[in-house]
């Protein structure tokens, strides 16, 4: 999306009177933002504009000299079906507002109806035919397959299918000016697809992130719009807000599902009408930024309840992803494990020791309730306390223990305790998971841990020994 030509294609109005062309163009800029808009006033040389390409919808005159609003109708239909028409007119006539429909106009407005009219029509017919291409281009890349730009994913590691075919989704919806919805848990990283969306869209402005849980209706609107000097006691100077600071870039609503519903009608009025206006502000100001909201709630339940508003969720789920949590992409865990080691090394100054084997094995059956920020967490929490030799499982296994939600691997009495593994451990390995359970349990004695293994203390003394030196 250029953000200093909207819509991506061109408007082309056109009408024998050079004045109401003007008029209609500083009508269209003026209160919708409209800055791609091309105008004509010879009917007869429309097709040949039209033939030139980039043009996507036309807003005609019916009637005007040499060839008449209907008949360009005709040569629409026939020569370029892809183009949406609006048909302007003079008089509201029923009969002939008919038969243009059936020539396959989109909207047929009277010259003398209020400028929200003429204004509203041009606004839904370039969100239709923005969707139509966001559409086209979304079946043109999935079918394919392939991304243009790997480079803007280069923060999110993974290997996954499901996760590359949203990387297609997202590279063909990066550029629509529509909102974008990223949903998934805590944790999954829905601010680098956000990033990624940003770096996509060609926007020459920057990213700016507000979390807006927490937010009371005045703070949002505050944080949001900004204010104008003197609006309210304390406000000695005039500050820019955050829609006025991602001009021409992306503004990214993290936590949308804690929106209060006074919040909501204040974003909904900014989706809509394309402006909003500063605390104190008599003019209201254009959008400028394009909007991607986060949420790790289920909105369609809080629109269910009463907490979210039908109308601002079904606007704001024009695009959607929803990221997967890690548990369904187990595969991605051994990338991730490498790649926070790299990370955590560089960042504490050690050097990256190898993993044992059995690590990415025992992490595949666990359900990472904090998704990839918790792996992120054990990785650093464990290389923190690393000194040498291969690291160490037993920060993972504690870590594990005491998350929210048992592992699925822990079975009930009788059950197999294996069972949730994708792959099975080796017999060595199977024992060395025993032995950390039960030094855990046995507080780190080891004559307990040998009593509740039901082997020597000698031989306990010499597992371990085993382990950290890497052996099996």
């Amino acid at each position: 999306m250029n953000p200093t030509l909207y819509p991506a294609f061109g408007i082309l109005l056109v009408d024998d009177e050079p004045d109401w062309l003007d008029s209609l163009a500083l009508t269209l800029e003026a209160r919708a933002g409209l800055t791609h808009l091309i105008t004509c006033d010879d009917s007869r040389r429309v097709m040949a504009l039209l033939d030139q390409g980039g043009i996507g919808l036309v807003v005609l005159d019916l009637t005007m000299p040499h060839l008449s609003g209907e008949a360009l109708l005709k040569e629409l239909a026939e020569r370029h079906p892809e183009v949406t028409a609006i048909v302007l007119s003079g008089l509201n006539q029923l009969e002939t507002a008919v038969r243009c429909m059936k020539l396959g106009a989109f909207d047929y407005c009277v010259k003398t109806d209020e400028e929200e009219r003429i204004v509203g029509a041009v606004l839904r017919a370039v969100r239709m035919q923005e969707m139509r291409r966001d559409n086209q281009e979304l079946s043109s890349r999935l079918v394919s397959g392939e991304l243009r730009h790997p480079e803007a994913f280069s923060g999110i590691v993974t290997g996954d299918r499901g996760m590359l075919a949203l990387f297609s989704y997202l590279e063909a919806v990066a550029q629509s000016p529509q909102p974008l919805l990223i949903t998934g848990e805590s944790g999954v990283g829905k601010e680098l697809f956000a990033r990624a969306a940003h770096r996509l869209s060609g926007c020459r402005g920057k990213l700016v992130t507000v979390n807006v849980a927490g937010l009371d209706d005045t703070v949002f609107a505050d944080t949001l719009f900004g204010h104008l000097r003197g609006a309210f006691t304390g406000a000695e100077q005039a500050r820019r807000g955050m829609v006025e600071e991602a001009a021409e870039g992306t503004l990214f609503l993290d936590e949308i599902g804690d929106l209060s519903i006074p919040s909501q009608v204040k974003l909904l009025r900014l989706l809509q009408e394309g402006e909003y206006f500063p605390l104190g502000a008599d003019l209201p100001r254009r959008l400028k930024a394009r909007i991607i909201v986060a949420t790790h709630r289920d909105l369609a339940a809080r629109e269910d309840s009463g907490a979210f508003r039908r109308d601002l969720y079904y606007r704001l789920r024009t695009h959607r992803i929803e990221v997967p949590p890690l548990r369904e992409r187990p595969g991605d865990i051994p990338l991730l494990l490498e790649h926070f080691l790299d990370e955590a090394a560089r960042a504490l100054g050690k050097k990256k020791p190898p993993a044992p084997r059995e690590l990415a094995r025992f992490l595949a059956g666990y359900p990472f309730p904090g998704n990839v920020r918790e792996l992120r967490a054990m990785v650093y929490d464990a290389l923190s306390v690393h000194r040498d030799g291969p690291l160490a499982m037993d920060a993972f296994v504690k870590a594990a223990r005491h998350a929210p939600e048992a592992p699925p691997t822990a079975a009930a009495p009788g059950r197999n305790p294996f069972a949730g593994f994708p792959e099975l451990p080796t017999f060595a390995e199977a024992a060395g998971f025993l032995v950390m359970e039960a030094m855990d349990r046995a507080g780190h004695n080891q004559t307990l841990a040998a009593r509740l293994l039901g082997i020597s203390q000698p031989a306990l003394h010499k597992r371990l020994k085993q382990m950290r030196e890497g052996g099996v």
